[in-house]
């Protein structure tokens, strides 16, 4: 197990229409195994971003999410899932 893991569990997801909430996000991504955390990115005035960050409880499911989830429709929208680099924010 290499010292980076708990950046493997994460994945960022894009193109999220501006009507996903967290909740919304959750449960989408659930359909690739547990999930630990989800966060929908928003504006300083609240608004979705179109964009998140969802936690697996393991790496395997992360990979998962990205192998199986990306091009899936969430309300309305096709979403993508990549792994997230973008962790380390100072």
């Amino acid at each position: 197990s290499s010292g980076g893991d708990s950046q493997s569990r994460r994945v960022y997801v894009g193109n999220l229409s501006w009507d996903v909430a967290w909740q919304d996000l959750k449960d989408h991504m659930r359909q690739a195994g547990e999930v630990a955390y989800a966060e929908v990115m928003t504006e300083s005035d609240g608004r979705s971003k179109g964009c998140g960050i969802v936690e697996f409880a393991s790496s395997d499911e992360a990979q998962e999410a990205i192998t199986t989830l990306t091009d899936t429709e969430l309300k309305g929208r096709m979403i993508f899932v990549r792994e997230d680099r973008e962790t380390a924010r100072g």
